[in-house]
């Protein structure tokens, strides 16, 4: 009932080990399956292609650019943001989209805290990342009276035409936390609903919180105060 409402939007990077079992299981609930590359060095493109997901390569600029391109390329009337490395489990895909599809909600996002994580956890930098998310959170709650758990998880749905109205900005990760804060800025919905994040099936990260962590505090309080 969903595979005619739902654009899936999947931003890659040399992600050959794990993109085809994530558009398989995506194509479920979209006939509408985009994949916005990374310029990989690997076969994601050639296997993204061969699972007949439309591919287009991104500007190089980062996940948040790669999202932005695939809400221009996305042509249903709600859009689902997932991750390729097997963390996301697209089978949340219908209780995502059935609120919005309702008339109950304009954007779901998911919750690690809720739904639980094998991710953050472990070391150090997984601490700062979760602590870091916390007061994100906590300033996002206290701002907008809300009681969101997570602003920084990558799985979400939201109306095509809100996300487009939302003229978002951010190049990389610090685009979660922008959509959630002007979601509310411009006094759409948002519903959080939980999700289990797991962990990453092969290869590793590319993000690393120890290069970026200062673009997050300064994204945040841009958006929460002044964008």
């Amino acid at each position: 009932m969903f595979r005619d409402k739902v654009s899936i939007i999947i931003p890659t990077k040399n992600e050959q080990d794990n993109v085809r079992d994530i558009i398989q299981r995506c194509a479920k609930y979209s006939n509408d399956i985009i994949v916005i590359d990374g310029h990989s060095k690997d076969d994601t493109v050639r296997i993204a292609k061969e699972m007949n997901a439309k591919v287009f390569l991104d500007n190089k600029k980062g996940k948040g650019a790669a999202m932005r391109l695939g809400l221009t390329k996305s042509t249903k009337e709600i859009v689902v943001f997932i991750d390729a490395d097997g963390s996301h489990d697209p089978e949340d895909i219908p209780a995502m989209v059935t609120p919005i599809i309702e008339g109950k909600t304009d954007h779901v996002s998911t919750s690690r805290m809720r739904g639980g994580s094998d991710e953050l956890h472990g070391d150090i930098w997984k601490f700062i990342r979760m602590v870091g998310s916390d007061i994100i959170t906590l300033g996002i709650n206290y701002k907008f009276r809300k009681d969101l758990t997570d602003s920084q998880n990558g799985f979400r749905a939201i109306k095509r035409e809100v996300a487009l109205k939302l003229d978002l900005k951010e190049d990389i990760t610090t685009i979660e936390q922008e959509i959630i804060i002007k979601t509310l800025k411009r006094g759409y919905s948002i519903l959080e609903i939980p999700s289990h994040e797991y962990a990453r099936k092969h290869g590793s990260s590319n993000i690393k919180v120890s290069r970026v962590w200062h673009r997050y505090v300064l994204s945040w309080l841009k958006y929460l105060f002044f964008g």
